[in-house]
């Protein structure tokens, strides 16, 4: 009897803890990481990125000693860098594992239609040799036409052996 645990109501709904983490959700999150690592493999993304490297190199080599916020051997642009860098690469992987995702979902898909269309295709292919057979046994229009005309000919015969 050391064990008073409240019953747990299922006609209740549970109370929400509250977490200290920040709630997102994670289809959107992946949504957006796919747009960024998108961006991120574009030849628009290596053109700013390189104008703003040569601006920032540019200033801080040209500038007057007082205006320079990042003096040879450019410590903060190589932190910038790094940091660019260290987001980048799981968003990129992020994305890769959505459109794994995506593509194995559509690879079972498609297994499955093909195996319908293979069940249908065999399906057919009974069917139609079942329609041959039974068309083997059906009369057909040549087969009517030659046995009247055998039988015309049996009514000529008979009609000269009676007028013999």
């Amino acid at each position: 009897m050391g064990d008073e645990r409240p019953r747990v109501r299922l006609d209740q709904p549970l109370v929400r803890r509250i977490s200290l983490l920040p709630a997102y959700d994670p289809e959107t999150f992946g949504r957006l990481s796919e747009k960024i690592a998108r961006f991120l493999g574009t030849g628009r993304f290596i053109v700013w990125m390189t104008v703003v490297i040569v601006a920032w190199v540019a200033w801080n080599a040209l500038a007057p000693p007082g205006m320079r916020w990042d003096p040879y051997p450019f410590i903060f642009l190589t932190l910038m860098l790094s940091l660019q860098a260290s987001y980048a690469a799981p968003l990129i992987l992020l994305a890769q594992n959505r459109q794994d995702d995506r593509d194995r979902v559509n690879l079972e898909q498609d297994r499955k239609s093909n195996e319908r269309s293979i069940a249908d295709t065999e399906y057919l292919t009974r069917e139609i040799a079942a329609l041959r057979l039974r068309l083997g046994e059906v009369a057909t229009r040549d087969w009517i036409r030659s046995e009247l005309q055998e039988l015309l000919k049996e009514l000529h015969e008979h009609a000269r052996a009676d007028a013999d």
